[in-house]
């Protein structure tokens, strides 16, 4: 995500939450945005999934307070793209593209070291004299991981294998196969050119002749064609921390692409995909699971055994007169919180009706409903109906 990005994409809009929303205003947003366009409810849908990605991305932003206040800040100087000067400057106002303005400041996605490095670009204020080169911020990478149910409770490592932007291993990064790049002597090394715009302060561009690098190879290398930049393929072991869901995404810092001329590795992104459980189902930290009981254990109370997810049974007493589809609790038997302690699990009863019954389960019967003759079950439905 570029710098222009950042300010131009109006995140709000795409949660469609407003800008005074909550956290929990944003999270339950993203919540049911990423279940309705998640890749595995859209299959083979284009479309659905750059709206994910937007979705994710959005979220990013929004749900971290920190990116959100910087997000609100910039957004609220620069205006939806053009830059909006104070009631004294010259003119009353202009606006001019953001490309003008950020062109080439942040490097490989992310804000950078925050707004503050905007101002230093865009007022050319704090540049040291002499030809010097700029490090460069590696590029942010995106992932995707799928997890089994379990793994996603308990929390798993994986081996994750990554595509990114890294130094030529063929001229150590310097473009040049001799490895002697010169200094641009366009930009002085710094990869940038300053341009007047009146007002009394001056933008930047990406230096035309260095495209930005601060440096310029006489011998280009063959293997990266002087951009000191290739493709790098590599496979690290991730720790996904329990209590993932599906659709989450996960940031680490640092486990990006690395940086050139020093600059600091850019962040890994990995979205994590969830399969399901034949028995066990999910309600935020809760598990869920539906268990079979006879009619007499519904009608005349009981004990229970409950399968737990990777651990021993317990075991649940039903009261006398069980409904169907009540729902009961087991503590301390559902996922992971982020505080280390695990939610419920909800126990939804299910009454079975045999299908098949023995000469004397039938006769049992047959004296029951004897027995209970006198009683209708449907007499309230009918008094209502006539009522309504």
């Amino acid at each position: 995500m570029s710098t222009k990005d950042f300010i131009e994409k109006d995140y709000y809009k795409v949660l469609g939450v407003p800008k005074d929303a909550t956290e929990a205003e944003i999270k339950k947003a993203y919540r049911k945005l990423a279940r309705e366009f998640h890749p595995d409810a859209n299959k083979g849908n284009a479309k659905a999934e750059e709206r994910f990605k937007e979705i994710s991305e959005a979220n990013d932003v929004l749900g971290d307070p920190k990116k959100r206040k910087e997000y609100d800040e910039a957004r609220a100087l620069f205006g939806n793209g053009g830059f909006r000067p104070g009631p004294g400057a010259a003119g009353g106002s202009f606006n001019f593209d953001l490309g003008d303005l950020f062109g080439g400041a942040a490097q490989g996605g992310g804000f950078g070291g925050g707004i503050g490095d905007v101002f230093g670009g865009l007022f050319n204020r704090g540049g040291a004299a002499g030809p010097r080169t700029q490090p460069r911020r590696g590029q942010d990478v995106e992932s995707e991981v799928t997890l089994s149910f379990t793994e996603a409770i308990e929390g798993a490592t994986v081996p994750l294998r990554m595509s990114s932007q890294a130094p030529c291993k063929a001229c150590s990064g310097t473009g040049d196969k001799n490895g002697t790049p010169r200094v641009c002597p366009t930009c002085v090394g710094t990869g940038q050119v300053a341009r007047g715009s009146g007002g009394g302060f001056s933008l930047t561009d990406p230096c035309p002749d260095c495209k930005g690098r601060g440096l310029i190879a006489e011998h280009p290398c063959e293997e990266c064609k002087g951009s000191g930049r290739a493709k790098s393929s590599r496979t690290m072991q991730v720790r996904i921390p329990a209590g993932v869901t599906d659709g989450q995404r996960i940031r680490l810092r640092g486990k990006g692409a690395p940086g050139e001329r020093g600059g600091p590795a850019g962040d890994l992104y990995v979205v994590v995909h969830v399969r399901e459980h034949p028995v066990f189902g999910r309600k935020g930290d809760n598990l869920t699971v539906t268990v079979p009981v006879t009619y007499p254990e519904a009608a005349l109370g009981g004990e229970v055994r409950v399968p737990t997810l990777g651990g021993p049974p317990v075991t649940l007493k039903l009261p006398p007169g069980t409904p169907n589809g009540r729902t009961m609790r087991a503590r301390g038997k559902g996922a992971v919180r982020k505080d280390g302690t695990r939610g419920d699990l909800l126990v939804t009863v299910e009454v079975r009706v045999p299908e098949d019954l023995s000469g004397k389960a039938r006769d049992a019967l047959e004296a029951y409903r004897e027995a209970t003759a006198g009683e209708d079950p449907r007499a309230e439905l009918f008094e209502a109906a006539k009522g309504a």
